[in-house]
Formats: C-alpha cells, sequence, structure tokens
C-alpha cells in the first residue's frame, strides 16, 4: 500500500510542478490538497484567488480539496494553532508524508518540518535544490499555463501583474527577480497543464494595491497578511493584485 500524502496546493506554478512530479512518481496516494485560504475574504492566502477558482482547479485535477480557514491578522500562535489541529485530522485519516513546492529557501524548509515533527510527520520536496531557471522552462514546456495575480511592489511593478507567464515575461523579469518568485517576487494561478482534465476558465478582472504587513508563514511558504491604516504604511510591504473571476 502506498503512503497517503497531503499536498500543500497554492493554486500557483510551482504547486503545479511538485504536483506533476508527485503523479508522475506513483510513490504516494494523495489524500488532499491543503490550501490556506482567507476567512474573512474568501480567498487563497497571498495569491487572492477566490475559492471558486481554487475549487474548479481541484475539480479538474481530480484530488479532494481541504480548506485551511485562517481568520484576519492571526498571531503565530492561533495560525500554528490550527495548521497542527488540520494536520492531525489529516493524520488520523491516514496521511504520513506532507509535500511542499518549496525550492530552495533553507528557514522555511527548517521550519515545516520541525512543524510536522511535532505531529510525526514527513517533509517531501520534489522541486528541492533544482534550478529555478530550469524548473520554469520545465513548466512551461509541460504545457502548463500560468497568470500572475500577485506581485510584490519591492521587486516588481504593477505592469507584470495579471500577465501571462511566457518567454515574453521572463525577458521583462528584472535580474534581481527569481524567475519562479521564490523569494515571494509574485505569485500566480495555473489555469490549464497536464494535471488538469480540462482547462479552469477564468476572465480577468480589476488591478488593486493593497499594502500589509507580514505575520506567520502559511502553508505555502509565504506570509498571511493584514491590511494595515495608512499610518502604519512605512512598516507595510504594498502588493498589486489582478482579480480573476469565475
Amino acid at each position: 500500500m502506498k503512503p497517503k500524502a497531503i499536498f500543500n496546493w497554492s493554486g500557483g506554478k510551482d504547486s503545479s510542478l511538485a504536483l506533476f512530479k508527485l503523479l508522475q512518481s506513483q510513490e504516494y496516494d494523495i489524500l488532499c490538497l491543503l490550501t490556506s485560504v482567507s476567512e474573512q475574504y474568501q480567498r487563497i492566502s497571498m495569491h487572492g484567488v477566490r475559492t471558486e477558482l481554487l475549487e474548479l482547479q481541484a475539480q479538474s485535477i481530480g484530488i479532494p480539496l481541504q480548506k485551511l480557514m485562517i481568520p484576519e491578522m492571526p498571531t503565530m500562535e492561533v495560525y500554528e494553532k490550527q495548521m497542527i489541529e488540520t494536520l492531525t485530522i489529516l493524520k488520523n485519516q491516514g496521511a504520513s508524508v506532507s509535500v511542499f513546492g518549496d525550492i530552495f529557501l533553507e528557514d522555511l524548509r527548517t521550519y515545516r518540518e520541525n512543524q510536522l515533527a511535532k505531529i510525526h510527520l514527513k517533509g517531501i520536496f520534489p522541486l528541492w535544490k533544482q534550478s529555478t531557471k530550469e524548473l520554469i522552462r520545465e513548466f512551461l514546456d509541460l504545457g502548463f499555463k500560468t497568470i500572475t495575480t500577485c506581485v510584490n511592489e519591492k521587486y516588481l511593478d504593477k505592469s507584470f501583474v495579471g500577465r501571462v507567464i511566457d518567454e515574453d515575461f521572463l525577458k521583462d523579469l528584472p535580474s534581481h527577480v527569481d524567475p519562479c518568485g521564490e523569494n515571494g517576487e509574485f505569485h500566480t494561478f495555473v489555469y490549464d497543464g497536464p494535471i488538469f482534465q480540462q482547462p479552469i476558465p477564468f476572465q480577468i478582472g480589476e488591478i488593486v494595491h493593497r499594502t500589509y504587513t507580514p505575520t506567520p508563514k502559511n502553508n505555502d511558504g509565504d506570509y498571511e497578511c493584514g491590511e494595515k491604516e495608512e499610518s502604519q504604511k512605512p512598516f507595510d510591504t504594498g502588493f498589486w493584485y489582478c482579480d480573476l473571476l469565475s
């Protein structure tokens, strides 16, 4: 019998490629896709994608979806408590490993493994230490299609949000930006590719700017964010979001 795996799903390109590789290996029985969702806004944490589109992804992939509902501006203690409770439920359903799409952030991997160790789960990282330049090429060559839904204005300007990632996008990226956005430069929504039974239909909505302050890391390797007042802006990070409509 194959080990049962929890797959930490963000809806983006790294998750999609990691899932593809895991499915190709046939080493694990994937119990569910686990996604952190903002309870207040009903969107994938940081990516800003509506849950309706997340659900369409899961349906097209054919793997059950498990949402981890995150309150607005959770403390680290609250976030970790909710994560451990959810993982414990899944472990009781037979899960023995938890899979992530992380590539090279050592501190994030250590954090994940330390949290998993509390309930005796093992972390699996299918993309670990692979070249991000090669990974994004492989992603495109496999036929995946993805659009940017969020960009961090510390790295990229408004023109990069709401763009399909293709050769032109990669050529336009500044040299200091990782091509997979591994440092949080941008986040994506994958709408077609070899893991899907059919493409995910969507329409591009408005582009908006939000300022946030980071709190704890979520299961996608990003930080949960709480919106702040204008007086606190010097401590905030700004993001451009492209809304996608189902």
